[in-house]
């Protein structure tokens, strides 16, 4: 049966918070360019802000490891029956997958025999572990639009439609005067282009202040979920307290994601005896890297959005030990950090499940802050690769494609 509607449909899935943002940001782009679209999926606040019919909350499905993910298997399951049902009940005009890739790989196979399009925006990370997954992508998959440089050479290496649209972050953190000069120097790499990013370049490196000049101001980034805090606040606090011992005028902003209850961070600050002074900060990561001189972050996107914000960090995680030793005898790259992948090489310190204790991770941020030199150094190959992400309007490009695949 078919609809009863003169709308056009697009399902689209995104099974984490970072995805739920970037699709909340295409879903506006593409209403911009056609209002007359219905949205339906899987996703979170701002997804159903962005006016998309929400069938299961994106919450639910979030999972980090390997052995972790067990724990969610009902909620992954039903989660997948769900969409299923979506896709063979609505059969909607396009399917949109936002990374989340075991859960959407297995949507795109239902979506293939039901002959639904499928673009699939930002890649799961298959040049780094489980590369065999590009074979099914080829099959399931009708257009990558992925947002990190290298990947578009993996893409068409193995012969899969592919469009390198620029990091989704860049629309977030950019600043807004210069954007249409800055988009298409980002992207042309012509000489005014290269001016115009210097000129950017300088004037947001003059932020770069301490808030206090008697202080050092330093970040804390657990993470966005519970279980990352759970393993990672409480080995930075105490990596805090080492540094209060040794810094007599030092402080410390935690950064808090909208998914965590400010009084579960509370609590693990309370269970810690610390002279160190911290504070808390919920609006967001941005203002943090404005504020400090050096991160700590668990690693993720929002070690990419320091380096867009040109703030030096220090790059930490924690899983299970099983997950860990199965995550490395899978994963084919050396680093792990977004920031090193790009520049494919060593840019800012990496501490890793044993290696990321307390002490190293204090001594570590100590031997930064004691080399103002290195510091500003560290700033500046951050904004080079912001340089290399192709510039604000990700989501416009992106929108384009999925038009025209409609």
């Amino acid at each position: 049966m078919g609809r009863f509607i003169e709308q056009k449909c697009v399902a689209i899935i995104a099974g984490e918070a970072s995805g739920d943002l970037h699709g909340s940001k295409l879903v506006m782009a593409m209403r911009r360019k056609n209002k007359d679209l219905f949205f339906c999926g899987i996703g979170g606040q701002a997804l159903k802000d962005a006016g998309v019919r929400i069938l299961v909350d994106a919450s639910q499905l979030a999972v980090v490891g390997i052995t972790e993910v067990f724990s969610r298997l009902p909620n992954l399951f039903k989660g997948m029956t769900l969409a299923k049902k979506l896709l063979k009940s609505l059969h909607p005009d396009l399917l949109i997958l936002i990374d989340f890739p075991d859960f959407n790989l297995h949507i795109a196979a239902t979506a293939k025999k039901l002959g639904i399009p499928v673009l699939y925006y930002i890649s799961p990370q298959i040049w780094a572990w489980r590369p065999g997954r590009v074979k099914k992508i080829s099959r399931l998959v009708n257009h990558m639009a992925v947002i990190l440089p290298f990947e578009e050479n993996f893409y068409k290496k193995h012969k899969v439609p592919v469009t390198f649209v620029g990091h989704p972050l860049l629309d977030i953190n950019f600043k807004t005067h210069n954007c249409d000069q800055i988009r298409s120097s980002c992207l042309s790499k012509s000489t005014k282009g290269i001016e115009t990013l210097n000129t950017a370049r300088a004037g947001e490196q003059a932020e770069f202040k301490k808030e206090n000049k008697d202080f050092h101001i330093i970040g804390l980034l657990p993470g966005s979920r519970e279980g990352e805090i759970k393993r990672h606040l409480p080995i930075m606090l105490d990596a805090a307290r080492n540094l209060a011992e040794r810094i007599r005028k030092i402080k410390f902003i935690i950064s808090i994601a909208p998914a965590v209850e400010r009084k579960y961070v509370e609590e693990l600050i309370g269970q810690r005896e610390s002279s160190a002074v911290f504070e808390l900060a919920c609006n967001g990561v941005k203002k943090v890297f404005k504020r400090c001189e050096l991160v700590v972050a668990a690693s993720g996107t929002v070690t990419l959005e320091a380096a867009i914000s040109g703030t030096p960090m220090i790059i930490i995680y924690k899983v299970s030990p099983v997950s860990y030793w199965l995550g490395r005898a899978l994963i084919r790259v050396k680093n792990i950090g977004l920031v090193n992948l790009i520049a494919d090489k060593n840019i800012v310190p990496e501490l890793l499940q044993d290696k990321a204790s307390p002490e190293n991770i204090a001594d570590t941020a100590f031997n930064m802050l004691s080399n103002a030199q290195h510091l500003e150094k560290l700033k500046n190959d951050l904004l080079d690769i912001r340089d290399t992400l192709g510039g604000p309007g990700a989501s416009e490009r992106v929108a384009d494609i999925a038009l025209n695949m409609l």
